[in-house]
C-alpha cells in the first residue's frame, strides 16, 4: 500500500492495530495460563474479553469507512510477542513470572496507547466522528487494563517476586 495522505496512513495503521489485536487474542490465553496470582489471572482474562471488543470496534470502524476489515502485519506486536514468549520461557519462579507478565502486559498496552491515541486524533480530523467515538472507547479501556495492571504490580506482585 502506497500512502501518500493522511487518509492512506490512518487507513494502514487502523489495519496495524487490528492485526495487532487479533495477534494479543492469541497470546492472551498462554500469558494467563502462566499466571499464578489470582488477581492476575482474572485481568488477563478480563482484557482478553476487552481485546475481543477491540476487534468488534475495529470491525465497525472499516464498516463505517467503507473499507474491508483486514490487517495487515504490525511488526512492532510480533516483536512484542516474541518477547513475552521468550521470556516466558525463561523464568521459572512463580512470583517472577507474575511480575513478568504484568511488564508484558504493559508493553502491549503502552503500544495500544500510543495508537489509538493517534488514531483517534486522526479520525477526527478526517472528519470520522463514528470512527473516533469507536476508536476513543478503545483508548479509554487501554488506560484502564495499563492502571489495573499498575494497581496490581504495586500493591503486591512486585513486592513478592523482590521478596
Amino acid at each position: 500500500m502506497t500512502i501518500e495522505t493522511l487518509d492512506d496512513l490512518f487507513l494502514h495503521t487502523l489495519k496495524d492495530v487490528l492485526y495487532a489485536e487479533r495477534k494479543i487474542l492469541k497470546a492472551l490465553p498462554k500469558m494467563e495460563r502462566k499466571a499464578t496470582d489470582p488477581s492476575l489471572k482474572a485481568a488477563l482474562s478480563s482484557h482478553r474479553d476487552e481485546t475481543e471488543d477491540h476487534v468488534v470496534r475495529l470491525e465497525d470502524v472499516f464498516e463505517s469507512l467503507g473499507k474491508a476489515a483486514r490487517g495487515a502485519k504490525c511488526d512492532a506486536m510480533v516483536g512484542l510477542v516474541e518477547e513475552a514468549e521468550g521470556l516466558m520461557a525463561d523464568i521459572d519462579d512463580a512470583e517472577t513470572m507474575d511480575a513478568a507478565l504484568i511488564s508484558l502486559a504493559q508493553a502491549v498496552e503502552h503500544y495500544e496507547i500510543a495508537r489509538y491515541g493517534t488514531l483517534v486524533a486522526w479520525a477526527r480530523q478526517l472528519g470520522h466522528p463514528k470512527a473516533a467515538a469507536l476508536l476513543k472507547s478503545t483508548l479509554d479501556e487501554e488506560y484502564g487494563a495499563d492502571r489495573a495492571l499498575s494497581k496490581l504490580a504495586e500493591k503486591r506482585l512486585n513486592a513478592a517476586a523482590a521478596a
